[in-house]
Parts: C-alpha cells; sequence; structure tokens
C-alpha cells in the first residue's frame, strides 16, 4: 500500500492553488463538473504523494490539515527555498529532548540538532488557510524505511 493522496480543506481554492503552485509545486490536475464540485491535484517536488484540495471535495473546516510533513534532505536550504518563494517559515527548530518535537511550541529549541542528527531538525509553515505543515530533514533513514 501506498499513500497516494492526502485532502486539504481550503476556503478559496484559487488562492490555494496558486500558494502551492508558487512553492514549485506541479499541478496534476484541475477538474470541475460544475459550480459545486471542483478538484485540484498538486505534488511537491520529488513526491510520491499528491495533495488535492477543491470545491465539494471535503466537509473538514478549511486549515484543520495539521501535522503535514516534507521529508527533506537539507532543511536550511528546504527552508530558503521556501521563503524565496513566499512561504513564511519558522526557525529551524530541534526538540529539547532530542526526539520527535513537541505539539505547539512546547519544547522548541532554536537551530538544527545540534549533531545534525537524522530527524532530528524541523521548520515549520501553514498555508493561507492555515493547514500546517512541517519539513523534517532526514539524511540516513532508520532501517527498512
Amino acid at each position: 500500500m501506498k499513500l497516494e493522496v492526502v485532502v486539504l480543506p481550503v476556503a478559496d481554492v484559487d488562492r490555494a492553488k496558486d500558494f502551492y503552485k508558487a512553492l514549485g509545486w506541479r499541478e496534476d490536475a484541475d477538474v470541475a463538473t460544475g459550480e459545486d464540485f471542483r478538484v485540484v491535484q498538486l505534488t511537491p517536488p520529488g513526491s510520491g504523494c499528491s495533495v488535492i484540495f477543491g470545491t465539494g471535495v471535503t466537509s473538514a473546516t478549511p486549515g484543520s490539515a495539521q501535522g503535514l510533513y516534507l521529508i527533506v534532505t537539507d532543511i536550511e536550504a528546504a527552508r530558503a527555498e521556501l521563503v524565496d518563494r513566499g512561504a513564511e517559515m519558522s526557525e529551524v527548530f530541534h526538540d529539547s529532548g532530542g526526539v520527535f518535537h513537541h505539539a505547539g511550541t512546547r519544547e522548541r529549541v532554536s537551530g538544527p540538532d545540534p549533531d545534525r542528527a537524522s530527524y532530528g531538525s524541523f521548520a515549520s509553515f501553514s498555508d493561507p488557510d492555515g493547514n500546517g505543515w512541517f519539513l523534517q530533514e532526514i539524511t540516513t533513514r532508520l532501517p527498512g524505511r
């Protein structure tokens, strides 16, 4: 099994489409079958999983998708690229316990993981609706991954 699509709840389809395309995401589809149904699909560079959003696609509250992860091999370069493309990013951070970060901003420590350990450095941003994304730096995957 593969995770192929994540549905994002958005209030303004064109605004969301413009935002993600500005980040460099590939537009795979924009299909409408009337005023009450439209599906837009975009894929982040290098990803096997896409996002879809639109009109009549989900009943979830716009901005309610949280904890979406984009995996990168160089957190600082990826963060800089997204900032250049218009995303309002957090600073790079790691968790004070050296493990996966806590919810919210509790236990965040400024800067990448001091050992640059895989899975240990993060940065975050939100789309115009408030759907929450994280970058996570992974340079060496755990066994079996």
